[in-house]
């Protein structure tokens, strides 16, 4: 089994700061990508951003220059650090890893945390 664990979401006001993060504990093997998704009241999930293993990194237009992703490979852990927050960043943010399990035969498969909340207030 592998899971997901997000921390550090919260109430804050537009302009604020949070740091979001993600520890994956479980039968690892390896862990490849490393990401933040997030979905809105009555929107689909959509990609924050992502960070490989080599540490190279992706983000929506929407958060570039505001938000900054990065991990922990040693830990297996991966932050997302939210500065300049909008009312329009309100959502359930989750992350994601694809992860090689620790067992024979094991395949790069897709996991996902439960989310936590972040609100930012007008």
């Amino acid at each position: 089994q592998v899971q997901l664990v997000e921390s550090g979401g919260g109430l804050v006001q537009a302009g604020g700061s949070l740091r979001l993060s993600c520890v994956a504990s479980g039968s690892i093997f390896r862990i490849n990508a490393m990401g933040w998704y997030r979905q809105a009241p009555g929107k689909q999930r959509e990609l924050v951003a992502t960070v490989a293993s080599g540490g190279s990194t992706n983000y929506a237009d929407s958060v570039k220059g505001r938000f900054t992703i990065s991990r922990d490979n040693a830990k297996n852990t991966v932050y997302l650090q939210m500065n300049s927050l909008r009312p329009e960043d309100t959502a359930l943010y989750y992350c994601n890893a694809d992860v090689l399990r620790a067992m024979f035969g094991s395949r790069w498969s897709a996991y996902w945390g439960q989310g936590t909340q972040v609100t930012v207030s007008s």
